[in-house]
């Protein structure tokens, strides 16, 4: 499955100066990671994977556009799922790439 190319491009820009950033594909996207650890991820076209944290997922589902990731059967804690039509502005797309980067850059490196 091919990612938006586009998204990616938008993501790079706000991680720009973003410390330890690598890139590598994984869950039918392009993952971005922060010493090691997935922060945020472009899912094909169906939007972006977050990583947010198991009690920061809770409140943002239930006061955002964001949804709890699914990957097969498996609902994924701490994981959100943000479609395009979450995604509308450019300061939405950088408020939860900067979500996923804050708490990937709060774990052990890798």
């Amino acid at each position: 499955m091919a990612y938006d190319l586009a998204l990616a491009d938008e993501i790079r820009s706000v991680l720009d100066g973003a410390p330890e950033v690598t890139e590598r594909r994984m869950f039918g996207g392009l993952s971005f990671m922060i010493n090691g650890n997935l922060a945020v991820a472009v899912r094909g076209s169906e939007g972006i994977l977050v990583r947010v944290g198991p009690d920061a997922a809770e409140e943002l589902e239930r006061t955002t556009a964001a949804t709890r990731a699914v990957m097969g059967a498996r609902v994924m804690a701490g994981w959100l799922a943000i479609g395009p039509d979450g995604l509308g502005t450019e300061e939405e797309l950088a408020r939860w790439v900067r979500r996923g980067v804050d708490h990937a850059g709060s774990l052990p490196p890798k």
